[in-house]
C-alpha cells in the first residue's frame, strides 16, 4: 500500500515541477520567476526525497540536503543581485 502512495506522491511532485517550469519560463514579472525557482527547488528536494523512499538508498537524502543548503544560498544571491544589482557588498 505504500508503495502506491508513493508512487502517487512523485506524480503529483512531477507534476508540480512541470507547472513551476511553465511559471518559470511565463512569469509576468521577475518576482514571479524568482518564486517558482524557488519552489521548484523544493519540489526537487521532496522528489529526491521520495525516491530515496522507494528504492530503501539513505544516500538520496544526504543530497536533499545539500540542495536545501544550495537551493537556499542561490535564492538568498538572487535576490540580493536583482534589489542591489551586486551580491557582494
Amino acid at each position: 500500500m505504500i508503495v502506491i502512495a508513493l508512487h502517487i506522491a512523485t506524480g503529483c511532485i512531477a507534476l508540480a515541477l512541470l507547472l513551476n517550469g511553465w511559471r518559470l519560463l511565463r512569469g509576468p514579472a521577475l518576482g514571479d520567476r524568482i518564486v517558482a525557482l524557488d519552489t521548484m527547488v523544493i519540489n526537487a528536494i521532496a522528489l529526491i526525497v521520495l525516491i530515496g523512499m522507494t528504492g530503501g538508498n539513505d544516500t538520496y537524502f544526504e543530497a536533499a540536503l545539500l540542495l536545501a543548503m544550495v537551493g537556499f544560498v542561490s535564492t538568498i544571491a538572487y535576490c540580493k543581485f536583482i534589489l542591489r544589482g551586486d551580491i557582494v557588498e
